[in-house]
């Protein structure tokens, strides 16, 4: 049987990695699937895992009143899909919907939790990714709303 380290090693977001926090990882690994149009979690449900988009698209939805599940990003391959199983209070703020066939690596965020109290030095280094990964969104989120909100008439 292969162990997922190799895929996790290849992964971006695990770039340079010490490999004694690669093997903590593999233990809280699995290999996920999601049929086109199914939901991988929905706003305010527990928060416990994030995923490793290996193939297909993610649309990442909010609720808006009068118009429903409106996407306002989408997570591709190779993208790392899900933060808010690192910050309590552990619930999703968004729906996550596979909009084709998609085939994840889920790490289970309980499990890094835990090992990340262990390991203080793991847990610094996926807050440093993470945060990237924040920050990356918040700003194509601003360069969304400066679209929506930036060419009103008159101007």
């Amino acid at each position: 049987m292969q162990t997922l380290e190799p895929v996790l090693a290849a992964h971006p977001f695990f770039k340079d990695l010490k490999p004694e926090h690669l093997q903590v990882l593999v233990g809280c690994a699995s290999n996920v699937r999601f049929d086109g149009g199914q939901y991988i979690f929905k706003e305010g449900e527990e928060a416990d895992t994030f995923y490793l988009i290996r193939h297909g698209t993610v649309a990442l939805e909010m609720a808006v009143p009068a118009r429903g599940g409106v996407t306002v990003q989408t997570i591709n391959e190779g993208d790392v899909l899900g933060w808010s199983w690192l910050f309590p209070p552990y619930r999703w703020h968004f729906d996550a919907r596979a909009t084709e066939l998609t085939r994840a690596i889920a790490l289970d965020g309980k499990c890094l939790r835990d090992k990340c109290e262990e390991d203080h030095n793991l847990g610094y280094e996926l807050v440093k990714r993470f945060a990237q990964i924040i920050e990356l969104r918040l700003q194509a989120t601003r360069l969304q709303l400066l679209d929506i909100y930036g060419h009103a008439p008159g101007r």
